[in-house]
């Protein structure tokens, strides 16, 4: 893994931004981010032909453990991914929006 992998803070991520959540289905459907992609953490290698078109492509998870490891990865298979480095966390503590797939006001789980 490199020592640095680009990064971001949820309050930095740009308005336009393609974002790519690699947290789990149970943590997706209850919060995230309008027009995102879902691809768990453990799918992404076998889901590459799945992931949005974005340069850069930025990667969020709960706290930004998860997606730190996934954008090192892409970023050593050629894509141009950043790191939420606070995740959705972060994301929800600063009221930015966020969608559900329950029918409930969303949250992060």
């Amino acid at each position: 893994m490199p020592h640095q992998i680009p990064t971001v803070s949820a309050a930095e991520l740009p308005q336009d931004a393609v974002v790519l959540d690699v947290r789990e289905d149970d943590e997706w459907v209850h919060g995230h981010i309008e027009g995102a992609t879902h691809i768990s953490m453990g799918e992404v290698p076998a889901k590459l032909d799945e992931l949005p078109e974005g340069d850069p492509l930025y990667v969020v998870c709960r706290s930004g453990g998860r997606s730190a490891r996934v954008a090192a990865w892409l970023n050593q298979n050629g894509f141009d991914a950043v790191n939420v480095g606070d995740g959705m966390g972060a994301w929800e503590a600063a009221g930015r929006p966020m969608v559900s797939e329950t029918g409930q006001p969303p949250f992060v789980r």
